[in-house]
């Protein structure tokens, strides 16, 4: 299999395995979807590291793949390729991307899925599609521009250039840079810091802050009022209290 799902303890890893470079054709593609949905379903993952390896994330799509369809299969294929990337932005749990090496095109995509991101100082992230007189095709022009800004979104897909680690981390394109052999550690350590949390609570969070960076602030704001009013009718929010009160705050285990 080009992609795995291993658990453990919690946390779900996400493993791309297309060697030499990960790069994303449409079996892969298909894969990361199948593989997003079974961790939004699976109750034995509270949160999910996407990780292509400790050389490379993803190197991008698979151009010898593309070359070779025309306009009628691509209008076919643009839809599956965006649903496969969707699938993850979509799972309602704390995701992180482990970057290393390239990550770019599609890869650069897939890791703007993950609510955080954290790369290798060997890193170099950037979306070169213009170079194919192309744009990015699996959201890249509505999630960075939404990450970063439309200007500096503009700036890197108007010229296809890469940026190391550095640059990406002062774009706000990453939000971590440590030494290439932490990447994944460090990655799941997030991820298991957060599977200790309070499921609904995360994903009501995740949800409010997502659907309102979609929408106008009336209807997030309405978002985050109802998911505010009923976590009080969920067991999280009656420990979390209760040890508030009677221990003080930051006691609170919701295992």
């Amino acid at each position: 299999m080009t992609v795995s799902l291993e658990v453990a303890e919690g946390v779900g890893t996400l493993r791309l395995d297309r060697p030499p470079m990960n790069a994303l054709d449409v079996a892969t593609q298909d894969r990361i979807k199948e593989l997003a949905e079974e961790a939004t379903r699976r109750e034995d993952v509270r949160a999910v590291v996407i990780y292509g390896g400790e050389k490379v994330f993803a190197a991008g799509a698979d151009i010898k793949e593309m070359q070779v369809m025309d306009h009628a299969a691509m209008v076919v294929r643009a839809r599956a390729l965006q649903d496969s990337f969707t699938a993850v932005a979509r799972i309602p749990k704390p995701v992180v991307a482990a970057v290393t090496g390239y990550a770019l095109g599609g890869g650069c995509e897939l890791a703007l899925c993950a609510d955080y991101r954290i790369a290798g100082e060997n890193a170099k992230l950037g979306q070169p599609e213009i170079l194919l007189g192309l744009i990015p095709g699996a959201g890249g022009t509505q999630r960075l521009s939404r990450l970063i800004g439309p200007s500096k979104a503009k700036d890197l897909i108007f010229t296809g250039r890469q940026v190391k680690a550095d640059e990406a981390l002062a774009l706000g394109l990453v939000d971590r840079v440590v030494a290439p052999d932490q990447v994944y550690a460090e990655a799941h350590a997030w991820a298991a810091r957060l599977v200790q949390g309070p499921a609904i609570a995360l994903r009501a969070a995740k949800e409010s802050i997502d659907t309102g960076l979609e929408t106008d602030l009336e209807t997030g704001l309405a978002v985050e009022r109802n998911w505010f009013a009923g976590l009080f009718a969920t067991e999280d929010r009656e420990r979390g209290m209760r040890s508030f009160v009677e221990e003080g705050p930051g006691k609170a285990k919701f295992l």
